[in-house]
């Protein structure tokens, strides 16, 4: 269920968020138009419903996604600049917040955080930079879960082999959408050679 971006555009922005010399607002652009490729390869399908508008020739009806459909919930603080972008195409979307925080003794994600609403009938979109392990991406979805969403899907920026086949292997029912698939973890389960701290990079938040 691993659908990655194969654009020219998406490589583009992928490779200046690499750059160590792009500042931090450049990083957050790069993350929200990547946000918005992901979305439109994710919503092709996505169903939509008829609404009655007031035009210049008057009165007609045209299909829209409806808005409060949908949900938003990214993981704080890097799916904050993804959340920022996608609200602009959506803005009566509903949003929830996750925070995780990696134990760097473990390389385990911890949950300190949880404001997501009840999901029934929602299509929540997850929003999440980087999958490193896995590990923090499933255990969000474990909470999504448990709040009766009508169905999920995941937009990821950048991850390693090694983590998409926890994700895969845990939540083989969740379309991941991602634009670009890196090489391998390091010992510290580090993105390899992946982008950085993308929460650090996004907010100039020391090292």
């Amino acid at each position: 269920m691993v659908q990655k971006l194969t654009h020219p555009i998406a490589k583009t922005l992928i490779n200046r968020m690499r750059d160590k010399n792009t500042d931090a607002v450049q990083f957050r652009s790069c993350i929200a138009e990547l946000s918005k490729i992901l979305l439109l390869e994710a919503f092709k399908e996505i169903e939509m419903e008829t609404k009655s508008i007031q035009t210049w020739q008057g009165t007609h009806d045209f299909e829209f996604i409806n808005d409060k459909s949908i949900m938003f919930i990214p993981i704080m603080r890097a799916g904050m600049p993804m959340l920022d972008s996608l609200i602009t195409l959506f803005p009566d979307a509903i949003s929830g917040f996750l925070a995780m925080k990696r134990d760097e003794m473990t390389h385990k994600a911890v949950l300190y955080y949880d404001r997501v609403p009840d999901c029934e009938g929602k299509t929540v979109v997850l929003l999440d930079p980087m999958v490193a392990t896995g590990g923090s991406l499933c255990d969000a979805l474990d909470v999504i879960k448990a709040k009766g969403p009508k169905r999920i899907l995941s937009l990821n920026l950048i991850g390693a082999p090694e983590g998409l086949s926890v994700v895969e292997e845990r939540h083989p029912d969740v379309p991941v959408y991602i634009a670009q698939i890196d090489l391998h973890l390091n010992d510290n389960k580090f993105i390899i050679p992946g982008i950085g701290d993308a929460g650090d990079r996004a907010y100039n938040t020391p090292e």
